[in-house]
């Protein structure tokens, strides 16, 4: 009887697992971030089968539900475009910027509705990649899956080792403290410690906030490479799409931590 109840339960809940969050499938379709999409939603700009929707947390399935932006229909891409470029100083990682600065599209000079995967903040450089495949965006910027980003770094003076300790082991930000980190000093330079940095997760200016909390200034701040992609053959704004073996390279990656994560949860 209770295998019978468990066969029951797993029944009825198998249709909710097509379902995804409405922001969710927006940002996938490259409408925007996730956070910027609860706005369009709660601002009235978001309709599901042809009815209006403005409740966050809103499921949807998309090979059954029909949404509209703008009462422009929304679908998914199906030819995905994956651009590496070397983000130059002073340029923001967004599509469009109210500041009217210069933006990463900007440079490449598209038309083509792309985004970027994560963002570099507006004084950093270095790696960052721009495409319309949102599902791979989802997962490449998910903390959960972990995807490996290392950074030269250049701060205002000699760290500390004690500093330096801590900084490896965990920064409470937020409330929480950031995952245990590799942190190589490379050299000094007039009295400044110059490091490379090895991350797994991608808070909010984390590296910056983290030396902050310290005691120290971020005065460059570079990501050489972002899981297997490197930008030391380009310049700075320069740009290049990948190849087939590297966008494989990059699902294998994304393929391989969701199977340990579940692993892990069963």
């Amino acid at each position: 009887m209770k295998s019978m109840n468990k066969m029951k339960k797993n029944h009825q809940s198998k249709p909710d697992k097509n379902r995804i969050r409405l922001n969710r499938y927006l940002a996938m379709a490259g409408i925007g971030s996730r956070r910027k999409c609860d706005d369009y939603i709660v601002k009235g700009r978001v309709k599901v089968n042809e009815q209006l929707t403005t409740r966050l947390g809103t499921r949807i399935d998309p090979e059954k539900d029909v949404v509209y932006f703008d009462g422009k229909r929304v679908e998914l891409q199906k030819e995905f475009i994956y651009i590496l470029l070397n983000k130059p100083l002073r340029t923001v990682s967004t599509a469009q910027d109210e500041k009217n600065r210069r933006t990463v599209l900007d440079i490449l000079g598209t038309s083509k509705r792309l985004f970027p995967v994560g963002r570099l903040d507006y004084n950093s450089t270095g790696a960052l990649l721009i495409t319309n495949d949102g599902k791979l965006t989802y997962y490449l910027i998910h903390p959960r899956f972990r995807v490996k980003k290392i950074y030269r770094v250049l701060i205002n003076k000699i760290m500390r080792p004690i500093d330096l300790h801590h900084f490896q082991h965990g920064i409470w930000l937020d409330g929480r403290k950031t995952h245990p980190c590799r942190v190589r000093e490379l050299r000094r330079i007039d009295n400044r410690s110059y490091f490379e940095i090895e991350l797994q997760e991608g808070r909010n200016r984390q590296i910056r906030r983290m030396f902050e909390v310290l005691g120290y200034h971020v005065e460059q701040l570079h990501r050489k490479r972002f899981a297997n992609l490197s930008v030391d053959d380009l310049k700075p704004g320069e740009w290049r799409e990948l190849s087939d073996a590297e966008v494989e390279e990059l699902k294998k990656l994304v393929n391989e931590q969701r199977d340990q994560i579940q692993e892990a949860e069963y």
